[in-house]
Formats: structure tokens, C-alpha cells, sequence
């Protein structure tokens, strides 16, 4: 679900994910296009963290951003 919610609304999500990753620059979001594995490549090569740490993090922010009915 989440996903999809990502890929879907992606130009309204991009400057959400920029500001939960200030790293990534307006060229990374172009390139990521509401790609989920491109947006976890980006977040490791930007942050130095783990594949696993990546999701952690989209996981997380995703569920504050958008919280379970």
C-alpha cells in the first residue's frame, strides 16, 4: 500500500521527502520519480546507512505522515 500511495502522489510527496531527507537534491527526486527502491538507494548513498536502515526510516516516516484509520 504504501508503495503505491508513494508512486501515485509523488509530486505532492516530494517536498515531504525532502524534508525528512534535506540531502537529497532536486536531481535525486527527479531521478527517484515515486520509485520505492529508488528513493531507499538514494537515502544509503546520501546518509551512508544500510539498505534495511532505509526502509526503516521511509517505513517510519510514511506511518507518521499518513497513520493508520
Amino acid at each position: 500500500m504504501m508503495l503505491e500511495q508513494i508512486r501515485g502522489n509523488w509530486r505532492q510527496m516530494k517536498g515531504a521527502v525532502q524534508e525528512q531527507w534535506f540531502r537529497l537534491t532536486d536531481d535525486d527526486l527527479e531521478h527517484i520519480d515515486g520509485r520505492l527502491e529508488r528513493l531507499v538507494r538514494r537515502i544509503e548513498v546520501r546518509y551512508g546507512v544500510s539498505t534495511e536502515e532505509a526502509y526503516r526510516q521511509i517505513t517510519r516516516w510514511f506511518d507518521e505522515l499518513a497513520p493508520a484509520a
